[in-house]
């Protein structure tokens, strides 16, 4: 893919998390601390696409998004820890095209990043994942077994396309809990291993000894096709 994403946060670490999954597919990105960092980045390289934090020093979101607005028309992404409506809906009468509350997962992000891509330059992206008899079908947000579509949970969701794409790969859990409950989650890593029995029950023959989703002891867990 041509082009780079932007992620405009004060918080570094937090974005660098995200940089790393979307470099793990394909994705380049770049970074900056605040809106004068992000229109120096604008005016060097070409961007493709910008995640846009609204809390930032100096310039904030909304105003950064109101004057990038008079220049280019680059997609943009809220991402923010304001949740209420108004703030939203302000987001998107600036310009944003998107907006996605804190804390978010990293496989949603992806999704929302692709799927503005894909509307916007019409990037193709793998909408499709199958293995065995499951269908995972990105573009609808939903999985099927044997042609019959399974109930999910939207984490339940996240947490195996996470998996299916890592194959192979010993995954703590640690990094499962932070990618795909997002970082700065209230949420306790005690649901992870009940997501991973809920997975397992629906897309297993055999849930108890199971072919895909496995326990790597003392460690995480792997995918196998």
């Amino acid at each position: 893919m041509e082009g780079k994403i932007l992620f405009v946060e004060d918080d570094r670490d937090l974005a660098q998390i995200a940089m790393d999954y979307m470099s793990d597919h394909s994705m380049d990105c770049v970074y900056a601390e605040s809106a004068e960092e992000a229109f120096a980045w604008l005016y060097k390289e070409h961007v493709i696409l910008i995640v846009l934090d609204i809390n930032l020093p100096g310039m904030n979101g909304f105003r950064f998004c109101e004057k990038l607005r008079q220049e280019t028309e680059v997609p943009v992404i809220f991402i923010s820890a304001r949740t209420n409506d108004t703030d939203k809906v302000n987001g998107l009468m600036l310009g944003g095209d998107d907006y996605l509350a804190k804390p978010y997962s990293l496989v949603e992000l992806y999704s929302r990043i692709a799927a503005l891509l894909r509307r916007t330059y019409g990037y193709g992206a793998r909408n499709v994942i199958q293995f065995a008899d499951i269908v995972i079908d990105q573009k609808a947000g939903n999985v099927s077994k044997a042609g019959k579509t399974l109930d999910f949970t939207a984490k339940m969701y996240d947490l195996l396309v996470y998996l299916v794409s890592h194959p192979g790969e010993i995954l703590t859990k640690e990094r499962l809990f932070t990618e795909v409950w997002g970082y700065g989650s209230e949420s306790s890593p005690s649901v992870l291993p009940v997501h991973i029995r809920w997975l397992r029950e629906r897309i297993e023959e055999k849930p108890s000894a199971p072919e895909h989703i496995l326990t790597v002891h003392g460690k995480g867990y792997r995918f196998e096709k």
